[in-house]
């Protein structure tokens, strides 16, 4: 299985496809992890009608087992792909499903929205602990791309990101060829530029944002 979906979501999406060495997964496991993929590889290229269907598939594939926990982290994953992008916006679809949510993904989603409670900390994926604890040098040794960027943006949204953040948030973005977060922290660097007085600076970062394809969704970061 893919190294981000057993780092980023709580429980490691283990549900959603079995390993090789254990017995054959059912249809439905092979289906929402494959939709699932897709989906967040869709929105992180910028295109948002492709992520729709593919998190759609996901969703209904999992809606077949009648099991909360499940749709919850088809949920977060989607919205983990927005946090990554600075997208920070309410997870309205797991909210939907948090009063029948178990503990781990409702400390999840409080991972995102950057009101973790201390003592649910332990809740969360071990790649996530110290960055939620903010510790902002434990993002660089997080392995997973997605969930790298996903600890960048949880700083981010907290205040507490500083410059090697953003710039390690932004050489992940490049380095997976991901568009839409890549505009996104790019034009993070563009702001704190122009907030420093660095015009050269800021100037060189929006002629950069200017080589990768618009994506309007969060494209130019959000205001600081």
């Amino acid at each position: 299985m893919s190294n981000f979906a057993k780092t980023l979501l709580p429980a490691a999406l283990l549900a959603l496809a079995a390993c090789s060495s254990g017995p054959k997964p059912a249809d439905w496991q092979l289906e929402a992890k494959t939709a699932s993929e897709r989906g967040v590889a869709a929105y992180m290229e910028g295109n948002a009608r492709v992520e729709a269907v593919e998190f759609a598939r996901a969703l209904s594939e999992v809606s077949s087992t009648g099991r909360v926990d499940l749709t919850a982290r088809v949920e977060l994953l989607r919205c983990a792909s927005r946090t990554a992008s600075l997208v920070l916006e309410p997870c309205v679809g797991f909210e939907r499903l948090r009063a029948d949510a178990p503990p781990v993904e409702r400390a999840y989603a409080d991972y995102l929205a950057d009101r973790l409670q201390p003592q649910d900390t332990a809740l969360l994926p071990a790649a996530q602990r110290a960055a939620a604890a903010g510790d902002a040098a434990a993002v660089k040794a997080i392995a997973d791309p997605l969930s790298q960027l996903v600890a960048a943006a949880v700083l981010f949204r907290g205040g507490r990101a500083s410059p090697q953040v953003v710039q390690q948030a932004v050489d992940t973005s490049s380095a997976q060829g991901w568009r839409r977060p890549l505009l996104a922290w790019l034009g993070v660097q563009a702001q704190l530029a122009d907030k420093s007085g660095d015009l050269e600076e800021a100037a060189r970062l929006r002629r950069r944002m200017m080589l990768v394809e618009p994506v309007k969704t969060g494209a130019a970061g959000p205001r600081l």
